[in-house]
């Protein structure tokens, strides 16, 4: 039996990058996938490579930061199953700024998809998870979380809050049979790092302090996330799950 069979699954920022591995490898195990991202027609894309494949995925467009398309999209989850199995908490964005140069209007956008986006997931989602009885979050930190490089002050910030948001979830809603726990993903390569990986002097040093001697890929990500959301991880909460290489064991 695949591990997330009939599990129905919510992934944000699913149009690419660790979103897209994430829901192309559940809806492999069996999830029904609601793939949302900003990017509406990436979305449905991504839904329609995984329908081809033999998966079940339904396409939604989802600004984090808006109340109401967060809203949208859970009544259409409620629509058609009543209820939410996995919580995938994968939109992300970064800003590079000298923190002295940092504008309050950038400070706002990273945090508002990166954190805020993350929180209104998991609160509004509450009723829709309770209802699984087994529901499983999992929320997308960073190594940047602690560890940390010029210019990414306002990305550290929020992501270190994830974590901890993460941490304080796991206990309260503990109670109601719902599981949260995150990922801290160190260079992986997608869009968002491009600066880093590409970069032949930045890369090189970043290879040599990663003791497996490369980078990651979305899918090494996707596979710890979905040992997080399986079962496989029943009695496993508030935990955070390194995918770096580790990297952050050899500071």
């Amino acid at each position: 039996m695949r591990r997330l069979d009939g599990r129905v699954t919510l992934v944000t920022g699913a149009a690419a990058g660790i979103g897209l591995a994430v829901s192309k490898l559940f809806a492999a195990e069996g999830a029904l996938v609601f793939a949302t991202d900003l990017d509406q027609a990436s979305a449905e894309r991504v839904a329609a490579a995984i329908t081809a494949a033999g998966g079940k995925a339904t396409a939604l467009g989802c600004d984090v930061t808006k109340p109401a398309d967060v809203a949208a999209v859970l009544r259409a989850i409620e629509a058609r199953h009543g209820k939410l199995d996995i919580l995938v908490n994968n939109a992300g964005i970064n800003i590079r700024a000298d923190f002295r140069h940092l504008t309050d209007e950038q400070w706002l956008q990273i945090r508002s998809v990166n954190l805020d986006g993350a929180m209104r997931l998991a609160r509004d989602a509450f009723p829709l998870l309770r209802a699984s009885g087994r529901a499983a979050i999992v929320n997308l930190a960073s190594i940047m979380a602690t560890r940390h490089l010029r210019q990414l002050a306002a990305y550290s910030a929020t992501k270190g809050a994830v974590a901890a948001l993460s941490r304080s979830l796991a206990v309260e809603y503990a109670p109601f049979g719902i599981r949260v726990n995150f990922l801290a993903p160190g260079f992986i390569e997608t869009a968002l790092t491009e600066r880093f990986t590409k970069h032949g002097g930045i890369s090189k040093a970043l290879l040599q302090q990663t003791p497996l001697g490369r980078f990651g890929t979305p899918e090494d990500v996707a596979k710890a996330a979905l040992f997080l959301a399986s079962d496989d991880a029943a009695f496993i909460t508030g935990a955070g799950l390194a995918v770096d290489g580790g990297m952050a064991a050899g500071l």
